[in-house]
Formats: structure tokens, C-alpha cells, sequence
């Protein structure tokens, strides 16, 4: 099986289908994933990082308001598609997951045009331009937050790296704390504004540094690399004491970070909103001002559930930190309950829900049109399908009644089979590998909200993954309740 995936622009683009890419190596990695971006993306430096190719195309930005460049939208837009299609056909595209961003919407018009199952994952409440029109093309679409409003959807959370979603923090963090020269018996105050830093949160802090550090709370700061120089300015007269406070420009290790914290003051993007429930981390969120304001509706169900707290970019002051901060990050017992009320929130195993997701629809599609059922029936011969990789041991999910097969578009014709490229060889020298139809059960993902019941228990299949819920979870030992330790 062949997997393009379309995510490029910003890291909120780029890691999920990363996590994505990861999932589906694990379920069988047999499975190639190609990854499509511009030259202006952070992909060009994340995707070869993670060993996956990147495959480029023309960015083609939409402008947010009319100008004369509005005009030469639909030119460079019909280059972006074809030089896509030109991708499609060479590698032999089985589908297509699509994140958002300027890399998608060539995507899409391309693979309809081509005529390869597209999947769309919407990782924000509010869905951009690009996942608007993708809904329209399938009915493969996933979202990250569950108030998303999106033709077709589905809520399934958002992909993590399994070096974050598998993080123990209470195991792993002491080592975590050594690593980044913090003592293990006092607590520690991760900021971070993002890979690229925050100015206002960096202004914010260096008037409060010394008052943190007087109530006897350490400090790692992420500056940024551009911001690198101008906080170690400020920061000069900080220097000393016994309070560590610990300044870093980048950090490839978000694990290590989240490891040696107990809270977060951080923007609000959706992958940060995930990772840190994810982790039970609890956090003062500052939503980015600008934009659809996507980040503040990441924030809010947290905020309003006990996992954080919520301070627009505007009032976010020295003072601010020093009166409504400060007080909950000296409170043991406060920041514990944020932090189990966090965890409740976060969903672990989107990557590889998403994964069986994919492997499912394009072994339907390839079903579809060579006239066999998924996971054996007619078609071609059981001895000419290599056997299956093993599967990972992913958590069981209870056993009901037969699934049935995935929505289809109402009246939509079945799609005519893909022309084969003449270099590719033959699709049976490369068998999408066979899926049992699995149910429906109880609290599904792909069952409506509506049908959904309670479980009455029993043992699933080995590869499909328990769907996380979103309330009164048991969290994993180690998870939840503060990172507090009996030394403090």
C-alpha cells in the first residue's frame, strides 16, 4: 500500500501526519508513506528528520482579503494540481490523507482528478479553507475536537507521536529534570510559546522571574531561536540562586519538557492542547490574537473542565503571572486535581485509530473495484497474497455484532478503477493487507453518537485500539494527579 499524505506549512500541519505516517508503519510496514510540502514549510526539515520522503509542490497561499494577487490564484493553483497529479500517478498513490494547509488543496483537486481515495483530518474547530472543500470531495473525514462543524465528520482526536502519547511523566521524571540541570524536589514551570516562541509570553515572564523564583518555583523557559538573545539580555540580572531557571532555545525532546513539569504557560494550538492532556499536563493557556480564533476554542473545553487555565495575549501581564498564577502553582493539591482533570481529556491512540482508519478504506476501495470482499472472498487467490505483518499489541476493544461497511456518498456512483502507471507493476504485487470488518461496538468512533451504548464487555481483536473516552477515564499508572513526588 501506497500512502501520500498532505500536511506541510506549520508543525500543527506536519506532526499529525508524521504520527499518522508512524501508526501506519507500526500496524504493517510493508506500507510506504510519502509526504507532500512546499519549499517554504517546516516539513522540509521535520519529515526527513522522521525519515519519510518529501515530494514538493508549488505553495499556492490563499489571500485573506481581495488584492490584485487574488488574481493569480487560479493559475498557480492549476500548476500546484498538476505537478501533484504528476506525484500521484509516479508512486502509485492508494490514498490520500489530507491535515489542512497550502499543500492540501492542490492535494485534493489532484486526487479527485486521479481518481485516489482521499481522507481528510481536521485538527481545529474551526476548519480552514482547505478541509472545507476536501469535505465536499469524500465522505473519509476525521476531526481532532469534537465541536468541529464538517461535512461528513467524525471525532476521533488528534494524532501524537507515541514518544509523547506513551510518556510516564512520574516515571521519567527525574531524568528529565537532570537533563535540563533542574533539582528534583522543587517545581517547575515549563514556557514555551511554540516552536518559533512567543515575544509576549517571553515579555510577560521577565517581569515575574524573580518573584516565581522567591516562591521557590523553577522556571524552563523555551524561548525560541529568534528570541534566544533578547531573553538572555533581559534575563541577565535573573542569573544565580538556588532556584533554578533554566533558558533553551529549542527543544527536540518535547518529552523531556513535559516530563520535568507540573505546569505549562503556553499558546494554545491544537497540537499543544493535545499533547498536554495527552500527558496530564495542566497549563495557563495564551491563545494566539490572530487568525479565526481557533486557539482560544482549543482551550476552552479544558479551561472549562479544570485542566487549565485560560488568559488572552492582550491581559497576559507580569502581574497577571505573579497574582492568578503564581498562587495555583504553589498549591499541591490544585495543580494535582488540574492535572487528573486534563488527563481525562486527552486521547492517546488517535494515530493509530486514524491508521486503521486508512488501511480499512483502502482495503474497500481496492475490494470495490476487483469485485472481492475486504479481507479474502473473491478476487484474486488466497496463495497470491502475501501473508499479513504481524500485528502490533495495541490495547483490545470489546467484541459485538458485525460492522457494517463504511458510509458510501448517497447516489454517488462507484468509481471507475484507476488506470495502473505503466512503471508500477501490478496491483497484485502489492496486496493491501486484509482487515477483518470489525463492529460497531458500544461508544464506537464510527458508530453515531447517537446509537452509541454502554459496553457490556468481552474481548476484541488484537489490532483495533480501545477508543479513549473523553470523561472518568482510568488513566495509566503514572498519569494524572500532578507530578508532584513524596520528596517534595
Amino acid at each position: 500500500m501506497r500512502v501520500v499524505l498532505a500536511g506541510g506549512g506549520s508543525a500543527g500541519h506536519i506532526e499529525p501526519a508524521l504520527a499518522l505516517a508512524d501508526a501506519l508503519r507500526e500496524a504493517d510496514s510493508s506500507i510506504e508513506v510519502i509526504c507532500l510540502g512546499t519549499q517554504r514549510g517546516l516539513e522540509t526539515r521535520l519529515v526527513p528528520l522522521r525519515g519519510y520522503p518529501l515530494e514538493l509542490i508549488p505553495a499556492v497561499p490563499l489571500p485573506r482579503s481581495v488584492t490584485p494577487k487574488l488574481l493569480t490564484v487560479p493559475g498557480r493553483l492549476a500548476g500546484a494540481i498538476h505537478a501533484t497529479g504528476a506525484i500521484l500517478d509516479r508512486v502509485g498513490a492508494d490514498v490520500l490523507v489530507g491535515f489542512g494547509g497550502y499543500v492540501a488543496t492542490p492535494a485534493y483537486l489532484a486526487a479527485k482528478r486521479h481518481k485516489v481515495p482521499i481522507v481528510v483530518h481536521e485538527a481545529n474547530p474551526s476548519p480552514g479553507i482547505a478541509n472545507r472543500l476536501g469535505a465536499h470531495l469524500t465522505t473519509h473525514v476525521f476531526t481532532g475536537n469534537p465541536d468541529t462543524k464538517l461535512r461528513n465528520a467524525r471525532y476521533l482526536g488528534l494524532p501524537i507521536r507515541r514518544q509523547i502519547a506513551e510518556l510516564d511523566r512520574f516515571a521519567l521524571g527525574d531524568k528529565a529534570r537532570a537533563h535540563f540541570g533542574l533539582r528534583p524536589d522543587l517545581p517547575v514551570l515549563l514556557v514555551t510559546g511554540g516552536s518559533q516562541g512567543a515575544k509576549s509570553i517571553n515579555r510577560a515572564l521577565a517581569g515575574a522571574v524573580g518573584a516565581i523564583r522567591s516562591a521557590g518555583v523553577q522556571i524552563l523557559q523555551v524561548t525560541g531561536p529568534k528570541n534566544a538573545d533578547e531573553v538572555q539580555r533581559e534575563a541577565g540580572q535573573a542569573a544565580g540562586g538556588t532556584v533554578p531557571y533554566v533558558m533553551v532555545p529549542y527543544v527536540d525532546r518535547m518529552d523531556l519538557a513535559y516530563a520535568a513539569a507540573d505546569f505549562a504557560l503556553c499558546r494554545a494550538g491544537a497540537m499543544t492542547c493535545a499533547e498536554l492532556t495527552a500527558v496530564g499536563l495542566p497549563a495557563a493557556y495564551v491563545p494566539l490574537p490572530i487568525g479565526n480564533g481557533e486557539q482560544r476554542l482549543n482551550a476552552l473545553p479544558i479551561v472549562q473542565r479544570g485542566g487549565g487555565l485560560l488568559v488572552e495575549d492582550a491581559e497576559l501581564t507580569a502581574d497577571w503571572i505573579k497574582t492568578s498564577l503564581l498562587p495555583v502553582l504553589t498549591n499541591i493539591d490544585q495543580v494535582a486535581g488540574m492535572s487528573e482533570a486534563a488527563a481525562a481529556l486527552g486521547r492517546r491512540d488517535a494515530d493509530r485509530w486514524l491508521a486503521k482508519a486508512v488501511i480499512e478504506i483502502v482495503a474497500a476501495e481496492t475490494a470495490g473495484r476487483t469485485g472481492a470482499k475486504p479481507g479474502g472472498g473473491q478476487g484474486r487467490p488466497a496463495a497470491a497474497q502475501p501473508a499479513p505483518s504481524a500485528q502490533p499489541d495495541w490495547p483490545a476493544k470489546p467484541a459485538s455484532p458485525a460492522q457494517p461497511d463504511w458510509p458510501s456518498q448517497p447516489g454517488r456512483p462507484a468509481q471507475p478503477a484507476r488506470p495502473v502507471p505503466p512503471d508500477r507493476p501490478a496491483q497484485s504485487a502489492r496486496p493491501v493487507p486484509p482487515v477483518a470488518p470489525s463492529a460497531p461496538e458500544p461508544g464506537s468512533l464510527f458508530t453515531p453518537h447517537s446509537a452509541r451504548q454502554q459496553p457490556s464487555g468481552g474481548q476484541g481483536q488484537q489490532y483495533q485500539a480501545r477508543p479513549p473516552q473523553s470523561d472518568g477515564q482510568q488513566r495509566p499508572s503514572g498519569q494524572g494527579g500532578g507530578r508532584h513526588r513524596q520528596a517534595r
